[in-house]
């Protein structure tokens, strides 16, 4: 028996593949558009918030100091914006402190003097305030609803070029670095949208047009790590700001990373939480270090109370805190142990 396969033709299937591919491609162009159209819609709300710092400082320590005409002086710049409609702006307190001189420009142009409201080393967060009307506040989102992986989007003015935008994803959460001086800052975002000098003080904004991070750092030797101070850990620190200009808080000396807790630990520890503070390292002669605190070690309570991330514990370093005899809960070796911890006053007064 003979059997005709018969031909297939290439052109059989030319019809329905060129279909797909032209599809795919309208699909992936519609997708294009839609991103784009996203960013450039949070641009067009965040960015006449968006203000440039220019800062005059005296040098710290000159014997002309009294004779200003004489003193060596140095000038910077970073970023901020708008917070509140009457004037007040969020920047990073390494732009501003000390400065003898505060000059913010606008997104259209204007310029003034700007005070000195509050300025915080401890979390890298300052408040300035101008005289200023007809003027557009960002809105303010919740950095404790972020996920790794979502959009990102930088606006601020580095090197001096107006308005630069850049764009990246959140890449985690929580973590914990020394800045340059050597003040470690706590519970902060990490990002991969591109920053540069200048950009610092300038906002983190979401998709959806709301200010999650306070741009602040770079990571030097690498390349897409840049770092963001979460805005809840700014509204935690703006009304004290406002108030009484300076933040004092409670100190135990330890540089953390919020980490999850396996159901198999939680379970056998009977733990109220499923998340904890993971020590990567103690600071020499601090309330951790006198405690005993280690590397390894995951905090899981202050005084008997769930302790699940960094900010949580910031909440329980209150100046009420200060000098107390205080409980530690951790978990060691995976068993939970208690240990007592005497916090004392952030001893990071500048940088």
């Amino acid at each position: 028996m003979k059997i005709n396969l018969g031909w297939i033709s290439n052109d059989d299937f030319a019809p329905r593949y060129a279909g797909k591919s032209q599809n795919n491609s309208t699909t992936d162009t519609k997708l294009l558009d839609a991103y784009s159209q996203a960013v450039i819609a949070v641009v067009e709300k965040v960015s006449p918030a968006v203000v440039n710092i220019d800062v005059q400082r005296w040098l710290t320590g000159s014997r002309h100091r009294r004779y200003l005409s004489l003193a060596p002086e140095v000038r910077g710049n970073g970023s901020g914006f708008i917070f509140s409609k009457d004037g007040y702006i969020l920047t990073n307190s390494h732009v501003v402190h000390e400065a003898s001189k505060i000059q913010v420009t606008l997104s259209d142009g204007r310029s003034y003097d700007a005070e000195m409201v509050g300025d915080d080393p401890d979390t890298d967060i300052a408040v300035i305030r101008i005289r200023a009307s007809n003027l557009v506040a960002a809105p303010l989102g919740d950095s404790q609803s972020l996920r790794v992986g979502q959009l990102a989007i930088a606006i601020g003015h580095p090197l001096g070029f107006q308005t630069t935008v850049t764009t990246g994803v959140i890449s985690a959460l929580g973590r914990s670095f020394k800045s340059r001086s050597g003040k470690l800052i706590e519970n902060v975002i990490q990002t991969d949208a591109a920053l540069n000098p200048g950009n610092s003080g300038g906002p983190l904004v979401t998709s959806h047009a709301q200010v999650i991070g306070i741009n602040t750092a770079i990571a030097m030797a690498a390349q897409g790590i840049c770092f963001a101070i979460p805005i809840n850990t700014a509204k935690m620190v703006i009304p004290v700001l406002m108030k009484h200009g300076k933040v004092r808080r409670g100190y135990i000396g330890i540089g953390g990373q919020n980490v999850q807790i396996s159901w198999r630990i939680a379970l056998f520890n009977e733990l109220a939480v499923d998340t904890g503070i993971y020590v990567m390292y103690v600071e020499p002669n601090s309330p951790a270090q006198k405690a005993g605190l280690q590397q390894g070690d995951v905090i899981i309570a202050f005084n008997s109370l769930p302790v699940g991330n960094m900010e949580q514990l910031q909440k329980f370093l209150t100046p009420e805190s200060i000098g107390v005899r205080s409980q530690l809960t951790i978990l060691r070796n995976n068993r939970k142990l208690a240990v007592t911890i005497v916090p004392e006053e952030s001893p990071h007064k500048n940088y």
